[in-house]
């Protein structure tokens, strides 16, 4: 197999293309998949549906190796799109999550793209990640999000249970001059889901979960998200306090937490190795 590069022929001027059904990667195709907009190209989900799906582990898209949770291809890059009104609602597969993108396995990365009003489920624990879910890269690989826009601006942001723009449970996500704003974790109940919820609410821009991974942001903006339970920027809790945080020239602020934070970490709920490190950045 050789590398796919998929571009669009659709003149100079930008163009929206409304997606009726899931754009799906299917596993001996690759094993680097690069999908590029050229800066021009908004893919629509019309509040109907995910835009973009990959599974190792799907049979439907075929295995590929016997280790589907831990196999280094396809290595699918999205760079210089736009994903718009995804709706991952309903769709259970994996637990679900990932209304605009949803990845499981081999490797994965966005570039200079940025996510407008993806939503998914908007109740229930650990489900998240409005604008992108990611389960399972190869050899705990993080997961490279560099100069990308979730939200933006109110109106924009992207909502669901928890994780408004980025979830995973244990996949490590390097942000790098990235802008996450006016995203929203609106489950209520958090996680495990207090009596009588349905449970959520965590992560209003970052949701990480799981046991072994590392969050590190560099030179991002993370502002005016919400949680309803906990960390309305970030919430991430390593089970078995392996995970590190590190947070290196960026900015958090006003992203408020309904329920809970970390004293001293406005924005976040942390459980992890040591304390997090924060270099040369502000939160307030």
């Amino acid at each position: 197999s050789s590398d796919l590069v998929i571009t669009f022929n659709c003149g100079e001027e930008p163009i929206t293309i409304e997606l009726d059904e899931t754009a799906k990667i299917v596993n001996d195709t690759g094993p680097d998949i690069v999908i590029d907009g050229g800066g021009l190209v908004t893919l629509d989900g019309q509040g109907a549906h995910r835009i973009l799906y990959m599974n190792t582990c799907d049979e439907a898209q075929k295995w590929t190796t016997s280790h589907c949770d831990n196999q280094d291809h396809p290595r699918l890059t999205v760079q210089n799109l736009t994903f718009v009104n995804g709706n991952s609602t309903g769709d259970e597969t994996d637990g679900g999550g990932g209304g605009a993108i949803f990845v499981r396995g081999g490797r994965f990365r966005v570039l200079h793209s940025r996510f407008f009003n993806n939503s998914c489920e908007e109740e229930g624990p650990d489900i998240g990640g409005a604008a992108v879910r990611v389960l399972s890269q190869y050899d705990n690989e993080p997961v490279y999000v560099v100069e990308s826009t979730f939200g933006g601006a109110e109106g924009y942001g992207n909502v669901g249970s928890n994780g408004g723009a980025l979830s995973s449970i244990g996949v490590s996500f390097t942000v790098i001059n990235s802008l996450l704003s006016f995203n929203e974790a609106i489950g209520e109940g958090a996680n495990p889901a207090r009596d009588g919820t349905p449970g959520g609410g965590s992560g209003g821009a970052i949701y990480n979960d799981g046991n072994s991974f590392h969050l590190e942001l560099c030179g991002t903006r993370v502002e005016n998200n919400s949680a309803r339970e906990g960390g309305g920027a970030i919430f991430f809790v390593s089970n078995d306090r392996s995970g590190t945080l590190r947070i290196e020239q960026s900015t958090l602020t006003g992203n408020p937490s309904e329920g809970f934070e970390t004293e001293g970490l406005p924005g976040i709920f942390y459980l992890g190795s040591g304390d997090p490190e924060i270099v040369e950045s502000t939160l307030e």
